[in-house]
């Protein structure tokens, strides 16, 4: 696997530039490939969800500096900003994907992230993404097309918090959010997570591209 470290990307931006990844990854003209970053203040409404789940207008959107999209990931609404690192593996499943395993293997990746961090950190029965009891720390939602994934985690390392109290995050309504710096009383060098990012997605998506061929 190939890892991008983008930096700070405006979302629209990112996401041609993972589609175009996506269809040369198809073509068999690129490896597979990690791609993190950050976003400014952004809320995605994914196939699920609902502008309703949005409590701002667009007036208001606009005087905060919040863009607001539809976009083709699963899931509902979430934010992205300064201090929640992105991550979008462009990754071949196969010509059988199992979503599923696939979904849990990003968790898995994740949680591993925070244990070495010192983080105690889970699944939530019947949720996707990753948890601190009822708070999420990390938001999930993919897309899979031909076999290869777009859009993926976001994760709250030093997240402003308080921009998911205008959404409905992830469509949930009694549950909460939480992030590295709170869990920790400090944030974390956002260079330091994507190291260990890197480090658990070299070693767990070696695995599934090993799954992959023996199912092709």
């Amino acid at each position: 696997m190939e890892f991008r470290r983008l930096g700070r990307v405006p979302y629209e931006e990112a996401w041609s530039f993972q589609n175009g990844l996506a269809d040369a990854r198809r073509a068999g003209l690129a490896a597979d490939t990690l791609i993190l970053l950050e976003h400014p203040h952004t809320y995605t409404i994914g196939r699920s969800g609902t502008r309703d789940h949005v409590f701002l207008d667009e007036a208001e959107l606009a005087a905060r500096g919040i863009t607001c999209l539809d976009v083709d990931r699963g899931g509902d609404v979430t934010y992205h900003g300064p201090g929640q690192l992105v991550g979008y593996p462009i990754v071949d499943l196969g010509p059988r994907p199992d979503v599923g395993f696939y979904l849990r293997n990003l968790e898995e990746c994740l949680i591993g992230v925070l244990a070495d961090f010192g983080i105690a950190a889970g699944r939530l029965p019947g949720y996707t993404g990753v948890w601190i009891g009822d708070r999420k720390i990390a938001a999930i939602g993919v897309k899979v097309s031909q076999g290869v994934t777009t859009h993926g985690f976001a994760l709250n390392v030093a997240t402003d918090l308080s921009l998911f109290k205008h959404i409905l995050p992830c469509g949930i309504s009694d549950k909460g959010v939480t992030s590295m710096a709170v869990e920790l009383g400090r944030a974390p060098a956002m260079t330091e997570v994507e190291d260990r990012v890197i480090a658990h997605f070299s070693e767990r998506f070696a695995m599934l591209e090993t799954v992959a061929a023996h199912v092709a």
